[in-house]
């Protein structure tokens, strides 16, 4: 009982032994205080900073502004007994991620890249959407402390993507994405050996890949998506061997998908779609991959039959095969073995034969889309409660009784019913990872001439 009296008392002493603590902390360079306060200013100058935060910005500051210490060792060395800014974010996020709000009339405080020796992370979320904000000139040594670089949907921002880039030794995430950026990939980005992410979609960069990304032994994503990218891929980019997530698509690349990429032992994410790659198949290399969760090759000319290479993916979730020149018959093993699978995208292509009889094992299967190809024949049993099933553009696709009379057709809906003499489909099954195809006109003639042996 007396000890509950206690609390009370216990309580106000931590708070203040806190509040005694953080002023015993150094406080924050006057100069550094007021290059912050300046970069706030031109982020947005209709709050006033510095009346709602007057005191060191180190013990309280807009959410978003990040303070650090020296180390004792720091201290004894350097003789700086001064906090210093280790973070600045900008941009409302949300309710719980209040960083200091940016205005319609943003811009780039040269500042940034001045004053704050010691940043590690520096962000700006939808800041520049307004008039045009150029890059400044950034000194070569800025950002010898940075570990991050984000800076998403800042359309206006414009510049060449070196004007930017230093010698960012520490640099772990590189994330630029839906801004401004033109021009190449510097070489220099093959010096950032501990980047762990890079990601660039959705802005103007074009030329050829620099092969010193393969330099990159530690990168995890690469996402260089909505771009102008040309040229091939370099074959080097195969010894990124840590990736998780590779994505290329809506680029101009050309020629044909580095066979070298069967080395991405770890990738689960994979999308080369939207390019212009040659005649050459789908890679075979992908049956390589066993970690692979996500591929996407469509809207490229690769043409050939889907090969044979599914019996190491079971992983995989999501097929995109789309408006490749597909030819041949829908291998029966993508029903067999990708028990996983939920959506695949096989539409607008030249595919022919049946829809496979072993798509029934796809019990996790949300969407099939096999529109406009040449399939034909009758319709799995199996597909009658499949309500994603895409099959129009198909004109030799048919419905037996039991689909037509079902209440759940879904998307089979449009298809004609089944002239039973004529739209009897070749019977298919399934035999340790190969088709075995029969004629029933063959049986017929066996039998007949069964019988005529027999009644000699």
């Amino acid at each position: 009982m007396a000890l509950c009296h206690l609390v009370p008392t216990l309580t106000l002493v931590v708070i203040l032994s806190l509040v005694v603590l953080s002023y015993q902390q150094p406080p924050l360079d006057t100069a550094e205080q007021e290059s912050v306060y300046q970069v706030l200013d031109s982020v947005n100058s209709a709050i006033p900073w510095r009346s709602l935060f007057p005191d060191d910005l180190c013990v309280s500051a807009p959410h978003g502004v990040v303070c650090d210490y020296p180390s004792e060792s720091d201290a004894s060395v350097g003789g700086n007994e001064t906090a210093r800014i280790v973070e600045l974010n900008f941009g409302y996020l949300s309710d719980f991620t209040t960083n200091p709000p940016c205005s319609e009339n943003a811009t780039l405080n040269p500042l940034l890249f001045t004053s704050f020796k010691y940043i590690r992370k520096l962000f700006f979320y939808r800041c520049f959407n307004g008039s045009r904000v150029s890059l400044p000139d950034v000194p070569l040594s800025f950002g010898s402390s940075l570990e991050e670089l984000v800076l998403i949907e800042n359309p206006s921002l414009v510049g060449p993507l070196s004007g930017i880039l230093r010698n960012f030794k520490n640099l772990r995430r590189m994330v630029m994405t839906g801004n401004g950026f033109y021009g190449e990939i510097p070489n220099l980005i093959g010096d950032l050996l501990g980047l762990e992410e890079i990601t660039l979609s959705r802005n103007q960069l074009a030329g050829e890949l620099p092969g010193s990304l393969a330099n990159l032994k530690k990168l995890k994503l690469l996402d260089l998506s909505q771009n102008n990218f040309e040229g091939s891929i370099p074959e080097s980019l195969g010894n990124l061997t840590e990736l998780l997530k590779l994505d290329m698509r809506s680029n101009r690349f050309t020629g044909q998908i580095p066979g070298s990429f069967r080395h991405l032992q770890r990738l689960e994410f994979l999308d080369l779609s939207f390019n212009h790659f040659g005649h050459f198949g789908i890679p075979l290399f992908l049956g390589e991959i066993p970690r692979l969760k996500e591929v996407y090759l469509s809207e490229n000319s690769l043409g050939g039959k889907i090969p044979e290479i599914w019996e190491n993916l079971a992983s995989v979730k999501r097929i995109g095969f789309s408006d490749l020149g597909l030819i041949g018959n829908i291998p029966a093993s993508m029903g067999f073995y990708l028990r996983n699978l939920s959506y695949l995208g096989l539409d607008n292509n030249k595919l022919e034969g049946p829809v496979p009889e072993e798509f029934y094992h796809l019990d996790l299967i949300e969407e099939i889309n096999l529109e406009n190809n040449n399939l034909s024949g009758g319709i799995p049993s199996s597909m009658e409660v499949r309500e994603k099933l895409e099959l129009a553009g198909n004109r030799g696709l048919c419905l037996d009784d039991t689909l037509m009379n079902s209440k759940n057709r879904g998307g089979l809906g449009k298809l004609k019913p089944c002239n039973k003499k004529a739209d009897i489909p070749h019977a298919v099954s399934f035999n340790g990872g190969s088709l075995i195809r029969f004629n029933p006109r063959f049986l017929f003639m066996s039998l007949g001439i069964l019988f005529v042996f027999t009644c000699l």
